[in-house]
């Protein structure tokens, strides 16, 4: 939805501006007209319940009020320019809105508004290959929104027409974009923690970091759930970034699998086609297959990465997907517990079911460790495989971790 904002700024006198402002049931337009943006979102929600009762409703709206994901409302920043300085800025305006209680961000990768020299006909070559750079580390960054999602004026978006298939731009959109596809089970189940217990996706490090001074003010990092430390690069022609590594943990390498020690900045590659990516110790992430659509297969075999070097656990979620029987009780979770000291991973016993539910599945296990670094592939160096019914196992590490 477009324009959920009352844009009543035009022609006319003040007086006759007023005279639109004033009044409502709840007072004087002026003071009420950010409000306007949640009831809208309300109105298409509810009108969309009552059409479609057993369809999930799916909002994407312009502009957002306090409380309006209880309307299964998503955000996205505007109309923002195709620019280095627009694409900076949005990493801490996506921090503070997510800051503010409302979980669902997302931009126009590549900017809405393109300014000429990227759009005319015949741009100058040097224009051309900014314009392919900066849509990729835009791509790169949007990857680790709680929603990606390409959007704007012409120059055409899709990513093949970033400079062919040799090209780097196009060759890191597409990595990313089959990133986000496999990390599927991970981002679901974030999905599923907004819901279920008041979760945020997108996370400034103060949220998770509050007792590390030099964590607070950053705004240009954040966690993408408990695991990621993401890291955008928003300057043409970089290929390093200063990175925080917050204190308190150890942090590997998602590239290499190297370990590194929290509390201090390090100045970390970032080559063009990819940012600076970190994951936290005792963090398990679970990945699925490549897809090409959500609902294309099964996350089977479910693979789980597990980042030794402290306790840790997540919950994987799922459910049909597309009803609204999670508002019901019918989804399923499955507890992740890496226990540290004893190197092994308890797969939990499932609690609830839901039509379509896997009853059965294999789940291919890939630790690592400080001396047995390994960055992450698409082809994943499996440590152990099992079979998951429903009931509880145990898979122990590897000696030597």
């Amino acid at each position: 939805m477009d324009a959920t904002e009352p844009e009543l700024i035009g022609e006319g006198t003040p007086e006759a501006l007023q005279a639109t402002m004033n009044p409502t049931a709840l007072g004087s337009g002026a003071r009420m007209m950010n409000a306007f943006a949640l009831v809208n979102s309300q109105a298409v929600y509810e009108g969309q319940r009552r059409a479609a009762p057993d369809r999930r409703v799916f909002i994407l709206t312009r502009s957002a009020f306090a409380g309006i994901q209880r309307y299964s409302s998503a955000t996205w920043s505007g109309d923002v320019s195709s620019s280095w300085g627009a694409f900076a800025n949005q990493v801490p305006a996506g921090l503070n809105f997510t800051l503010s209680g409302i979980p669902y961000w997302t931009t126009d990768v590549g900017g809405f508004a393109v300014p000429r020299r990227f759009s005319r006909e015949d741009p100058r070559p040097e224009d051309l290959e900014d314009w392919r750079e900066l849509t990729a580390r835009w791509f790169q960054y949007a990857t680790f929104c709680p929603l990606l999602r390409v959007h704007g004026q012409y120059p055409y978006r899709e990513m093949w027409y970033f400079g062919g298939d040799e090209h780097p731009s196009y060759q890191s959109q597409l990595a990313f974009d089959l990133l986000r596809y496999r990390l599927l089970p991970y981002v679901y189940s974030l999905a599923g923690r907004v819901t279920q217990a008041h979760g945020t996706m997108m996370r400034a490090l103060v949220m998770d970091f509050a007792e590390d001074p030099k964590a607070l003010g950053i705004g240009d990092q954040f966690m993408f759930g408990p695991a990621f430390l993401v890291n955008p690069v928003t300057s043409p022609g970089a290929r390093s970034r200063p990175v925080y590594l917050p204190s308190g943990t150890r942090w590997y390498d998602f590239w290499t699998g190297e370990a590194l020690s929290g509390g201090r900045t390090i100045e970390a590659p970032a080559p063009y086609e990819r940012l600076p990516l970190y994951v936290r110790a005792g963090s398990i992430v679970p990945f699925g297959p490549e897809l090409q659509y959500t609902d294309e297969k099964s996350a089977d075999p479910l693979v789980l990465w597990v980042y030794e070097g402290a306790d840790g656990r997540f919950e994987l979620y799922e459910d049909a997907g597309v009803d609204n029987g999670y508002e019901e009780g019918a989804f399923a979770t499955i507890p992740l517990r890496w226990q540290e000291k004893e190197r092994r991973l308890v797969l939990g016993e499932r609690k609830g079911s839901f039509p379509g539910m896997l009853e059965e599945r294999d789940v291919q296990v890939v630790f690592v460790s400080a001396s047995e670094p390994f960055g992450f592939t698409p082809e994943s160096r499996v440590t152990r495989s099992v079979r998951y019914t429903g009931r509880e196992v145990v898979v122990t590490a590897p000696a030597g971790g």
